[in-house]
């Protein structure tokens, strides 16, 4: 199992990474839900080509930060669509990075209201 100081020496994650490993914490999605669903959170900032997702997936399946699901599915012209889901590991990974992100937004409030500290 990997620790603490492992899963902070990956941070701070790509705002894709991010968004990808964001995009599989509810549960597993194939290739193109999980597209549509980083370029829905974003709000439109992070829009992935196929090979720039494809390329994310494989890194993020070799460094076991992902994994392949059981829900694969048959598409109409009779594909078979991979799905893929969180490991525990990237799990891990997305819990520190939203802890770090917040400890950054936590420090900044103040000053953009104009308090003191």
């Amino acid at each position: 199992m990997a620790t603490e100081s492992e899963i902070q020496s990956q941070l701070p994650l790509t705002e894709a990474t991010f968004f990808i490993l964001l995009s599989l914490a509810p549960g597993s999605r194939h290739g193109y839900a999980i597209m549509k669903d980083v370029h829905a959170l974003s709000h439109g900032r992070v829009t992935l080509s196929t090979g720039t997702l494809y390329s994310a997936l494989k890194r993020l399946l070799e460094q076991d930060w992902i994994q392949r699901s059981e829900l694969n599915e048959n598409h109409l012209d009779g594909r078979v669509r991979k799905a893929y889901t969180l490991s525990e590991l990237g799990r891990r990974i997305l819990q520190a990075e939203v802890q770090r992100l917040e400890g950054l937004v936590s420090a900044a409030q103040p000053r953009m209201l104009g308090d003191s500290i």
